[in-house]
Formats: structure tokens, sequence, C-alpha cells
């Protein structure tokens, strides 16, 4: 099922600004649980659930900052 452009971007929008706080807690809050882990490993853990969530969003983000492909083009013509 192939989302439209102004649905993508309000999930878009959605997962920003609800869905990435939320990750980020949650992925704190799991590290957090266990015994601090040395800094590189540490790093290296923030820096893979990171590049997850990304991945996991990819399809709804790829193309938002362009123009709408689906809005009527303007041919405006002041001659």
């Amino acid at each position: 099922m192939a989302l439209s452009y102004k649905t993508r971007r309000r999930l878009s929008l959605l997962i920003l600004l609800v869905g990435l706080p939320v990750y980020i807690v949650s992925a704190v809050s799991i590290v957090a649980l266990f015994e601090r882990p040395p800094i590189l490993l540490e790093l290296a853990i923030y820096l893979v659930l990171g590049v997850v969530w990304a991945f996991l969003f990819k399809s709804v983000f790829m193309g938002v900052g362009k123009a709408d492909p689906d809005a009527p083009e303007d041919t405006d013509q002041d001659s």
C-alpha cells in the first residue's frame, strides 16, 4: 500500500514530534536498566539504536522535503 504525499508528510511530522522523543526515552531507560557499560560501548549502543529507527521509517521520510508530486503545476502566464 503506497502512502500519498500528504499522508507521508503528516506521518513523518507525527513520528518526529511524538515518536522520536518516546524512542529516545525508551532507549535511555532500557540502557539504564543494566549496569552502566563502558562509555564506548554505550556510545555504540546509542548509535546503533539511532540508525535503526531511521531505517525503520525510511519509506515514510523519503521525498517529504520535495515538492508535492501530485499537486497540479502552476501555469501562470501574465504576459
